[in-house]
């Protein structure tokens, strides 16, 4: 876009960005203003760029339910850098009451006699700050209310999908704003399948309006109907800005299929220590003059450095002998973890507002159980030096080769890998494929093996959705209560999870016993609808690992028939409003509204099939 021929009166300059997750670590007296320190610079970027308007991706909130004191800070920011009396360039076209239909206030805020918007916010809502409870509000619709944001995108009804845009104008450049929050991706991907998802247009002068996509979906391919496919969206877009990925690509990004670009813009605050979060976060200043559009990207400045290394201990030449191997390779990882430290503190901005204490990651595979060390214990030595002293370490078994090789990290694609590799086991039953999964692995010193068979078990057999998360806790809250009455030192809480690990596998029937006792109160006393506010029964059952008494008898309810208190069989839950009549209109209907707008019907897009 050559810009000497273009006038900035015909130019829309939007600042674009996501997932803030304001309140992320808030209680952390290190990292707990991260979060509100990058949004403020954010804002205050929007501020001295002047631009037409602040355009979110989702995810403003870490929390569906902030804190006061975040929604305070919020709160704060905004009414500081979006409020003035500079002039809102921007014309809004389309129909306010259905743009905003979701809203108490069906109005774009800079329209509001009664608030003076200087630089106007617009927002979907992402996984984070998901509408839930009484009312189907997020926190989006608390900032909707005091005027502070447009909150756009919200869906109402999902038989059906129905995506209206919101239509701006500044001189000669024409925009076409279409936004979907959040949705689970396989019922998107189901929608999308089933042609249910409508994306509307502007009859008049359809060729001429530029449009924008904001979404907040899975983009990484995470399996079947986890992700959303780039050729699942019209090809009339021009840009689509995505959100809910967190490594930042802000370069805008051309889809060979559909010819549109995608933008992502990433998290300006890292909320988990991976390689994807050491990447250099930025935000980007949006240009549009008609059909043409240029990206500017700017580091944020106020970002805490973090930098991340993998090392591989047999790839290394760490001299040591059998039985002091842990104290060689701590004392490797010492002058690794100090080096990383020197080039996490070269890359600082210079910024006032810039945390001090770096993040820093080191992940370490080892092949031998001598190499292993408390990593606990190791991360407090760098605690003056580092802003996650227990985070520092990632210990991980060196992946096994067997004729190949595979991965064997449980949280990504060891289970799903093992599953595949023994496919021929698939009829046995849900307990002997974990046990049989965790055979050839480091034994779990807190969970027991024998526990989460019975609860994976329980999952499949009887549909009980809440079987695996109440054991995990249970146990937790168990080890917990272990530690709390045997340690009395730090330094002795290696050996005392050792020796908790120990007393599981030795009362493993005693482990599976009280494991289907929980499992079965837990069953028992669980109200007939699940109710998003009363999500924690699990905290009221504990599971006692330390060795209990042998021969005490234990009452166990009938599992036939339906007593008191038993659970029925759970109907489908409708999220969001009721749905709306489909009355075979693809032309929306207009509303009584301000008279500074002009109103706009669509069509439906013709790519809507692809």
């Amino acid at each position: 876009m050559d810009e000497s021929e273009v006038s900035a009166d015909d130019v829309l300059n939007i600042l674009v960005a996501s997932d803030i997750h304001l309140g992320y670590e808030e209680k952390d007296p290190t990292r707990g203003k991260d979060s509100f320190i990058a949004f403020e610079e954010i804002l205050s970027l929007a501020k001295d760029k002047d631009v037409d308007f602040l355009l979110l991706g989702g995810d403003l909130f870490h929390d569906a339910k902030p804190s006061q004191y975040c929604l305070y800070r919020a709160l704060e920011l905004f009414r500081r850098y979006c409020l003035g009396d500079s002039p809102v360039k921007i014309q809004f076209l389309s129909d306010q009451s259905k743009n905003f239909e979701h809203c108490l206030y069906p109005e774009v805020n800079y329209e509001n006699e009664n608030i003076n918007i200087a630089i106007p916010v617009f927002s979907i809502h992402g996984n984070h700050d998901d509408p839930t409870g009484l009312g189907f509000l997020s926190s989006m619709d608390l900032l909707s209310v005091t005027g502070l944001i447009n909150y756009f995108g919200k869906w109402t009804d999902l038989t059906q999908v129905e995506i209206t845009p919101l239509l701006l104008q500044k001189g000669k450049t024409k925009l076409a704003l279409y936004g979907l929050s959040y949705i689970k991706d396989d019922r998107l991907c189901r929608l999308f399948r089933d042609r249910k998802v409508k994306f509307l247009r502007p009859e008049e002068n359809i060729d001429e309006w530029f449009n924008i996509f904001v979404t907040h979906q899975n983009r990484a391919d995470r399996g079947i109907n986890k992700s959303i496919k780039e050729t699942a969206l019209p090809s009339f877009l021009d840009v689509v800005i995505w959100g809910h990925e967190h490594d930042c690509r802000i370069k805008p990004e051309q889809n060979p299929t559909t010819g549109f670009h995608v933008i992502q813009p990433g998290s300006p605050v890292a909320t988990s220590l991976c390689e994807g979060e050491s990447i250099p976060k930025h935000v980007g200043i949006l240009k549009v003059y008609k059909k043409k559009f240029e990206l500017e990207p700017i580091k944020l400045r106020t970002v805490r450095p973090f930098v991340m290394e993998t090392v591989v201990l047999s790839k290394t030449n760490i001299p040591y002998i059998s039985n002091k191997a842990s104290e060689a390779v701590q004392k490797f990882l010492t002058e690794r973890v100090n080096i990383l430290i020197q080039t996490a503190n070269s890359q600082r901005s210079g910024d006032p507002r810039q945390p001090k204490l770096p993040l820093i990651r080191l992940r370490v595979e080892y092949n031998d159980e001598m190499q292993t060390f408390n990593h606990l214990r190791f991360g407090q030595t760098f605690r003056e030096s580092i802003a996650n002293p227990k985070d520092l370490i990632l210990l991980k078994r060196e992946a096994s080769r067997k004729g190949k090789e595979y991965e064997t990290d449980f949280d990504k694609d060891g289970m799903s890998e093992f599953l595949e590799r023994n496919s021929q086991d698939i009829g046995k039953k849900a307990e002997v494929i974990v046990e049989s999964y965790f055979e050839t692995r480091e034994a779990m010193k807190i969970l027991n093996t024998k526990g989460l068979a019975e609860a994976v078990s329980s999952y499949i057999n009887k549909n009980d959705t809440d079987a695996v998360a109440t054991i995990i806790s249970s146990q937790e809250k168990a080890a917990r209560k272990y530690l709390m009455e045997k340690v009395e030192d730090l330094d002795a809480i290696a050996e005392a999870i050792d020796g908790y690990g120990a007393a599981q596998t030795a009362s493993q029937a005693d482990v599976v016993e009280e494991t289907r006792r929980i499992l079965l109160e837990n069953r028992s006393f669980r109200p007939a609808a699940d109710d998003d506010d009363n999500s924690d029964n699990d905290d009221d059952t504990e599971m006692v690992i330390s060795p209990p008494a042998r021969g005490r008898g234990r009452g166990r309810g009938s599992r036939g028939g339906k007593g008191p208190g038993s659970r029925g069989g759970r109907g489908s839950r409708a999220r969001g409003a009721k749905a709306k009549n489909d009355n075979g209109d693809n032309s929306l209907a207009s509303s009584t509204r301000s008279s500074r707008t002009t109103k706009k019907t669509f069509i439906v897009d013709s790519d809507d099939s692809d």
